[in-house]
């Protein structure tokens, strides 16, 4: 175990706050847990912990091989990866999953293990790798718009659109992450604004339709992004069951007031559905209180800071770009999860990351994590500006000559 200790590599901090952020997840968990074993009829508290444990010992294995790996590696794996990502969207858009009283085409069960994958998290990560990667490409060349749609465009409106039917939140905030990143990647922004208009315009005509005509929209997600959408923006207007979690929310924030009600104390988490998922950080406010969300707050502030630390001290663009592709939509997540809590924004379906009880998305997460500190290894990433290599050919990426 000691030998495992002084192998890790990487930044401190973030190992650190990672750690943190994983043990602390055992108390909100194991109390909410209570809602699944007495309410949904489903296991016992037990088990749930020890399957949350199981996850992030796992998760913590695949962030120490993950960081292991020298972060020029990760070019020619999103090659090999994107197309297979591909077709386990497609695939996934085929198969019907029952979780948490959620139905919907996002997850597949994992051959002989059991383990439901939502290839959506995997997905976000590996489009973000392939982005970096183009990014690094042209960073010295004048690019068209017509010459960065297959190497840039086309991957990426793929997987939006293989994601978007079933998971409308996780594809618009890959839509958000993509466009910050090739602005940070400077990309040309007379192209990015025309993306955006482009978007938004699209955006504006897909809202008339899902308020006008939703029956002609296929699928059976537009009813409930239309609900989402009218109980955020007028809640005077939605009907009771549509207002019910965030109405149990609010209750359990205010119930929590400064210093909370205690570890396990919370009564509002039997009630609450989706209580161990995305709305754990109202239960840790009831049972935390305002200091203890605050003090959830900061650590994941913290997480963001050293992740713009390790993107500004990394020794090469791909480096750079990466630590923000994959690092940056981890806090973000986590940002939005909260603030649906406190109804500054629409419901989503998005987990705390590395709190909530979940499957492979603790994961991806991980793995993101893992990506991160690799690019965090002061001793290892040669200047990529200086290698002749194809970038085109995973096999050379990959080669042990990097």
């Amino acid at each position: 175990m000691l030998a495992v200790f002084k192998n890790l590599k990487g930044d401190k901090a973030i190992w650190g706050v990672v750690a943190l952020l994983a043990l602390f997840s055992f108390l909100p968990v194991y109390s909410a847990s209570t809602n699944l074993v007495y309410v949904n009829d489903d296991g016992t508290t037990i088990g749930h912990l020890i399957k949350h444990a199981v996850l992030l010992f796992l998760g913590f294995g695949i962030i120490y091989a993950v960081h292991r790996i020298p972060t020029h590696y990760f070019k020619g794996l999103s090659i090999i990866a994107l197309p297979i990502v591909l077709i386990l969207l497609a695939y996934t858009l085929t198969v019907e999953t029952k979780i948490g009283g959620v139905t919907a085409n996002r997850w597949i069960k994992i051959p002989f293990v059991g383990v439901n994958f939502q290839t959506s998290t995997l997905a976000s990560v590996v489009l973000m790798i392939w982005i970096a990667r183009y990014l690094t490409k042209i960073k010295d060349i004048a690019i068209t718009f017509k010459e960065s749609i297959l190497p840039l465009w086309l991957p990426t409106a793929l997987v939006v659109l293989l994601i978007l039917p079933e998971n409308f939140s996780t594809a618009a905030i890959i839509c958000f992450l993509v466009l910050v990143l090739c602005f940070l990647g400077g990309y040309p922004l007379k192209y990015l604004f025309a993306i955006l208009g482009t978007g938004i315009v699209l955006a504006g005509m897909f809202l008339f339709v899902l308020f006008k005509t939703p029956e002609v929209i296929p699928g059976q997600r537009a009813t409930t992004w239309k609900s989402r959408i009218e109980t955020f923006w007028s809640p005077e207007k939605a009907g009771k069951d549509d207002l019910h979690q965030l109405t149990l929310a609010k209750i359990a924030i205010a119930e929590g007031g400064v210093v909370g009600k205690g570890a396990g104390k919370s009564v509002i988490k039997n009630m609450l559905s989706q209580s161990t998922s995305d709305f754990i950080f109202a239960i840790i406010i009831e049972e935390y209180g305002l200091l203890g969300g605050g003090a959830l707050l900061f650590f994941y502030l913290l997480l963001l800071f050293r992740i713009v630390v390790v993107a500004n001290s990394a020794k090469t663009v791909f480096s750079k770009l990466l630590v923000i592709g994959v690092g940056l939509p981890i806090v973000f997540q986590a940002f939005i999860n909260m603030a649906v809590v406190v109804q500054l924004f629409p419901v989503t379906g998005q987990p705390l990351p590395l709190i909530s009880m979940g499957g492979t998305s603790i994961w991806m997460t991980c793995m993101a994590i893992g990506i991160v500190l690799s690019a965090s290894n002061k001793k290892e990433n040669l200047e990529e500006e200086s290698l002749d290599i194809d970038e085109s050919n995973p096999l050379e990426v990959l080669s042990g000559q990097l």
